[in-house]
Formats: structure tokens, C-alpha cells, sequence
């Protein structure tokens, strides 16, 4: 009986490892890229590095005259974490925040959906009033609502006492806490929507129709259809939506300032960006505004850091 010797075949060459070379084609990107990151790190990186610097120094109002600024290390960052009243400020503007969040997600999420609704010029109607709001600056928009609320000549007021048979004339609405953070829950999501609601209505308008007219003939309620068809389609508008929503609203700071100089109290309305103004350029605690500032930063790149997370995701199914 033979026997057949097999022979092994040769080893096949390993595949060349890509060039690390510095090529022209690989800088001309960076060519391209290099005004813009000239102009970022400029306008960004330098004030970064001013606050971390003031945040471990001891900087007030002598040091803007001249007297040397001492290095106190991580005692402005002690202080401020020891302080009650900075966990008090960020307890309240994380409450704030995530108030301001569902209502602007959700009241965004009902006008999407009505824009889809509507007719063509119902539509056109409604987005020219969205963009007249998301467009008009905040400081005037906030002179209109704190003369709408105001406390003697306040529009609400007026109305109020007419649907009411009540007299709400002379009504204080931002002495108290929880009504100020009413009314600027109220300005920051009316200002908020349009953005969201565009957002989603562009998304929205991405469903294949197909798939809703299916689900429609197999007897899904519109409940079901939104929650089962809609909303996954757009999911990841929504994680866009939320975290740049928590951003914004966790550093709101022109609504809040402007309230308190109609009549709130400032220290028990303060939220985490009017708290930095107060220790900075109010009290002139510059060094410790700084490292509040520096905490904020922390937060915010938290925050940043799972947006990127998700969208890298995102990108990669």
C-alpha cells in the first residue's frame, strides 16, 4: 500500500505594515485643520489655562493692582468643596436642569410631531414663529417676560384677574423660590423648543412610511407606532437632544440674572453660572470663582465625554 507524503506549504509572506512615514498627503489635512485649531486654541485654550492657574492662586482684587498673586495650591478647591452653600447652588441647578430637560424634550417632541400634522401653510406658520422665538436674544426676550410678569403693571397678572374674578394685581411672582424657577423654567424651555422641535421633525421625517402604514395595518394603536417605530428610528437625535439640553441648561445664566435684578433673591435662586459671577466679579474672589469655574468645567466634560461616547457608537453599527 503507498502512502502519499503531503507537503506543507510554504508560509505565505506577511502583509506589509502601512508606511508611519510623514507623507504630504498625510499633512495636508492637518494644513487645512491648522487655522482653525491656531484660532481654538487661542480663544479657548488660553482662558483655560488662566483659570486653572487663578484656581490655585490667591487672586482678589489687590492682585488686579498689582500686588503678586500667592500660590495657595488646592485650598480654593477645598474651600469650595467644604463650602454648604456651593452644594446647595448645584443641587438646585441640577434640579433646575433636569426640569428644564423633560419639559423641553417632551413639549419639543409634541410640536414635531404637530408639525407633521399640519397642513403646509399651518406649517409654515408655526416655523416662522418657532425661529422668531430661537432667534430673538435672550436679554431682550427676558425684558419682555419680566414685563410680563410683573408685579404692578405684569400682563399675567392682568389676565389672571380677568379668567380668575381674583385680584392678582401687585402679585409677587419671583419673591418666592419656587415660582422664580417657574417663570425661568419657563422662559429658558420657551426659548429651547424651536431647536428641539426641528431637530425631531427633521428625524421624524426620516421613518420610512412603509414601516408606519404596516404597523397601522396590523392594528398598532398611535401609541404604539411612536413608541415601537418612531422613537427608536430617532434615538439617537435623542441622546444629541438630551445631553446638549443638560449642557445648556446647567449653564444658564443670562435668564437667572436677569430674574433676580427684576426681584429675585439672589441667594436662594443663585444657580451654578450666577454663583461663579457672584464669587468673581461681584465679590472679587477671583481665585475661588476660578476653581468653581474649574469644577463646572469637570462636570461639563462628564457630561461631553458620554455625548462622544454614544455618537462614536452610533457611528460604528
Amino acid at each position: 500500500m503507498s502512502t502519499t507524503t503531503l507537503q506543507a506549504a510554504p508560509p505565505s509572506a506577511p502583509a506589509p505594515r502601512a508606511s508611519r512615514a510623514i507623507t504630504p498627503a498625510r499633512l495636508l489635512p492637518w494644513l487645512f485643520l491648522a487655522p482653525s485649531l491656531a484660532v481654538l486654541a487661542v480663544i479657548t485654550g488660553y482662558p483655560l489655562v488662566r483659570m486653572l492657574w487663578l484656581s490655585v492662586h490667591e487672586y482678589e482684587r489687590a492682585q488686579l493692582l498689582g500686588v503678586p498673586a500667592p500660590f495657595v495650591g488646592l485650598d480654593n478647591y477645598t474651600a469650595t468643596l467644604t463650602d454648604g452653600r456651593f452644594w446647595t447652588v448645584t443641587a438646585r441647578s441640577f434640579a433646575f436642569m433636569v426640569v428644564c430637560v423633560a419639559l423641553t424634550i417632551t413639549l419639543g417632541t409634541l410640536v414635531a410631531l404637530l408639525l407633521m400634522k399640519l397642513g403646509r401653510a399651518l406649517r409654515l406658520v408655526l416655523s416662522v414663529g418657532l425661529l422668531l422665538a430661537w432667534a430673538m436674544p435672550p436679554l431682550a426676550a427676558m425684558l419682555v417676560w419680566g414685563w410680563m410678569f410683573d408685579t404692578q403693571y405684569g400682563v399675567v397678572n392682568h389676565l389672571l384677574t380677568r379668567l380668575t374674578a381674583t385680584s392678582w394685581t401687585g402679585h409677587p411672582w419671583l419673591i418666592d423660590p419656587l415660582s422664580f424657577f417657574a417663570v425661568a423654567a419657563l422662559v429658558v424651555v420657551w426659548g429651547a423648543i424651536p431647536f428641539v422641535a426641528f431637530t425631531l421633525y427633521a428625524g421624524f421625517t426620516q421613518v420610512p412610511g412603509e414601516v408606519i402604514e404596516a404597523a397601522q395595518l396590523d392594528g398598532a394603536s398611535a401609541r404604539q407606532r411612536f413608541f415601537g417605530i418612531q422613537v427608536p428610528y430617532v434615538r439617537s437625535i435623542y441622546v444629541v437632544l438630551v445631553v446638549l439640553s443638560m449642557i445648556w441648561d446647567l449653564k444658564v445664566f443670562t435668564q437667572i440674572f436677569v430674574l433676580q435684578g427684576i426681584g429675585g433673591i439672589k441667594s436662594e435662586t443663585s444657580t451654578l453660572g450666577v454663583y461663579i459671577y457672584e464669587m468673581g466679579m461681584a465679590q472679587g474672589h477671583y481665585g475661588a470663582a476660578s476653581a468653581i469655574a474649574v469644577i463646572f468645567t469637570v462636570i461639563m466634560l462628564v457630561i461631553s465625554a458620554y455625548y462622544v461616547r454614544a455618537t462614536v457608537k452610533e457611528e460604528e453599527l
